[in-house]
């Protein structure tokens, strides 16, 4: 489930394998963050709207 929403966000979006990495790299932080040896859709979307609100500002 999470891989197939990092990948439908990735092509709708037109993100990089950079952006791709580094909202993998946020989402494994958040996870540790919340205590979870996974990451879940949860801990994704959130990178995913960190990443979406970057892109807005910059």
């Amino acid at each position: 489930e999470s891989e197939t929403l990092l990948e439908q966000v990735t092509e709708k979006l037109g993100l990089s394998a950079r952006s791709y990495t580094r909202i993998l790299k946020v989402a494994r932080t958040i996870a540790d963050l919340a205590g979870s040896s996974d990451i879940a859709s949860c801990h994704l979307a959130e990178s995913i709207q960190y990443r979406c609100a970057d892109r807005a500002v910059t």
